[in-house]
Order: C-alpha cells, then structure tokens, then sequence
C-alpha cells in the first residue's frame, strides 16, 4: 500500500511538471491525444506515434467547428511589462477571475490564420507576421500590451508544430490557429485590467458556409449596421462580433447566408459582411471598400488585392455606393476562413440582384492562385509563406 502511494504521488508531480513544460520539451511529448485520460500517459512513456501520423478523425466530414487539439500556447504580463516566458501546455479550460477585464468591458482581440500542409509533406503558414502586425495595432486601440512580431509568430509555430498531426492531409482542410490577447487581470472600475494573457490554440477545419463552395446569398440588413466612425471597427476586438449575431440569425431565417452591412452615416455606402470584406467586379475593374476605420484590414483582403493588381487588374480601394450592384458583374468575400467565396446574390429591401458565378470567373482565378501560394504549388517569390520544420 505504501509502495503505491508512492507510485501515485510520483506520477501526479510528474503530471503537474509535464503540464506546464518550457516549449522546447514539451515538443518530446507531442502527439498524445487531448483526452482527459490521455494525459496519464504523458508521463509514463514517450509517445510512439511516428511524427507523420494523423489524428484518429474523418478528414472527409470535416467543417468548420471546434475540435480540440492536443497542446495551446500561453504567456503573461503585467500592464506595465512586456510578454515573456511563453509556453506549451495541454490544450484544456483556462481560470479566470470573474472580474477580469475581458469579461467585464470586453478588452479582448483575436486572430486567425491557418496551416495548410503540402503536396510534398511541408507544413505553411500564410504570413502569420500581418496578423501579429494588426493585433499590435488593436492592442495599441485597446490599451493592452502586447507580443513582439516575433513573439506572435514563434508562438503561432509552436502551436502548430506540436498540433501537427491534426493539421489534414493535403486537399482535406488546414489547421485553423486561433491567437487571443486578453485582459484576464481583476478590475472593478472601468479602467485597462492589471494583467494580461496572450493564448494561442488551434482546431482542423474546412469550409466556413455550410454551402461550401457554392455561391452565397447575402442579405442587407437596414436596421443593423457593424460599426460608427470613431469605434473599434478596424480593429480585430472580440466587441465587434457578438453584435452581428442577431443580424447573421434573422437573415438566416430567411434563407440567407450572412448579412452585408452599409456605412452607419448614410447608409449607403457598403462595407463589409460579418466576418469578411466584400469586392465587386467589373470587367477589368475590382474594387473593395476603402478601409477607413470601420471596416478590418484582412490578410486575406490585402493578398487578394496585391495578387489582383499582379495579374493586371486595375484595383481600387473607394467608398462603394449600394447602387454599385445593379452594374457589377461579380461580387467576392475574402477572409482567413472563408478563403475566397463568391456571391451569387444580394438582396435589399425584396430586391435580389444576381451575380455571375460560372464560367470563368475573376474570383476564381484570384482564388486559385492564393491557395497556389498557401500550399505550396505556386512558387512564393514574395515571401508570404513560413515553413515549420
């Protein structure tokens, strides 16, 4: 009896150590699956998985829901330091003070990036660099500190790399990486929280729209809009999405499949869909609303317009009046989840304008070669991709 008390007390202290290992050994316990009885063998044995080997999952019926990983990254600091100490832990629930700022004012950001493996066995991230370089800018709206560039995309690799095996094979989906800041200090007052947590998880994934790849109808709402002049529109807060819920839900009561929202001045001039920027095509001509403090600047938008004008596109960036659409030949949303989707109509007040959405699209050809540079197929002569070894 005392022998196995023994044995127990051993194995719990080399649980409590395993669960909160420096990153770099941590990396010799990838691997093991995230179930909660799964995390006893962490320090029995080391894992005998090979490092190639995939996650026990359907990678055909994969959509866009949490699946939890096996490992999440965390760091820490004070108001006034900055982020150090980063570190991988089994990916699990957080505590937090229920004072903390983040769930009594909302100061909170998030990311999204993704990692797609290859063809030929490399594992991609697609410039993980603009998102760390756009959360220091809505830090610096939220008054949070926050990571370094490099900080961001070490911890973006970290996570990645020991999650390895639920990124999908090749065709199947990518890794979705989910980076928050958050201020998880204790604050009564209304005032920047004491403390702040910088976390990183990730879950496989694949279509955003339940229509997969098929055209979306979008509706606009003339009650609601996403974001005023002067707010935090432009900036990744976890505030400017729980109020579109309302809107996404009754426009898809009516059959639609997201909300695209008008200016909140005039109400006319587009903006953006709920969780991703809107372009309109004609002929030659492809434009996206101006970013102007209301509406996000997406990776995704800003390599779209880049590889557009690479291509020959006269591309402007401009307030877009509604009536647009009566003339447009096609109209694209981009986005980290939603990649590149075309929309198939749009409908204002009972009136639904049609799009093209067959035959040689431009939305397609901007979208073939984004995913080309994101797997790998097309060289990176721009050096937008990071390999994880």
């Amino acid at each position: 009896m005392i022998q196995g008390s023994s044995r127990l007390r051993n194995l719990v202290q080399s649980l409590r150590a395993a669960s909160s290992l420096p990153s770099n050994q941590l990396a010799n316990f990838r691997g093991y699956t995230s179930k909660a009885d799964s995390s006893l063998q962490i320090a029995s044995q080391p894992s005998a998985r090979s490092e190639d080997e995939y996650a026990d999952m359907d990678w055909d019926k994969l959509g866009f829901g949490l699946t939890p990983t096996d490992y999440m990254y965390v760091m820490r600091c004070s108001k006034d330091e900055n982020f150090k100490g980063g570190r991988l832990s089994r990916y699990a629930n957080i505590e937090i003070s229920p004072s903390a700022g983040v769930l009594n004012y909302g100061q909170g950001l998030y990311e999204g990036t993704k990692a797609i493996r290859t063809e030929d066995g490399r594992i991609l991230l697609f410039r993980p660099e603009q998102n760390a370089t756009r959360m220091r800018h809505g830090a610096e709206r939220m008054l949070m500190p926050s990571p370094s560039i490099q900080q961001f995309v070490d911890a973006v690799k970290e996570t990645v790399f020991s999650n390895k095996r639920w990124i999908p094979p090749p065709g199947k989906g990518s890794l979705y990486v989910r980076p928050l800041l958050l201020g998880t200090g204790p604050i009564l007052g209304l005032a920047p929280a004491p403390e702040y947590t910088f976390l990183v998880y990730a879950s496989p994934v694949r279509n955003y729209f339940k229509e997969g790849t098929a055209p979306l109808n979008l509706y606009i709402d003339e009650e609601f809009v996403r974001a005023f002049p002067g707010g935090a529109g432009g900036v990744k807060t976890i505030t400017n999405y729980a109020p579109v819920l309302k809107a996404i839900a009754r426009a898809k009561e009516r059959g639609f499949s997201d909300v695209l929202y008008l200016d909140a001045v005039e109400r006319k001039y587009l903006e953006e869909v709920s969780s991703c920027n809107i372009f309109i095509v004609k002929g030659n001509h492809i434009s996206t609303p101006a970013t102007n403090g209301t509406i996000l600047e997406g990776v995704t938008r800003k390599s779209i317009l880049e590889i557009a004008r690479d291509q020959g596109y006269q591309v402007e960036e401009r307030a877009i009046p509604v009536d647009d659409l009566v003339d447009a030949d096609e109209v694209f949303c981009t986005g980290t989840a939603v990649g590149v989707a075309p929309v198939g109509s749009i409908t204002r007040q009972n009136r639904r304008i049609e799009f093209k959405t067959e035959g040689s699209l431009v939305s397609k050809q901007l979208y073939s070669t984004l995913v080309g540079l994101q797997t790998g197929r097309i060289e990176d002569k721009k050096g937008w991709t990071v390999e994880i070894r």
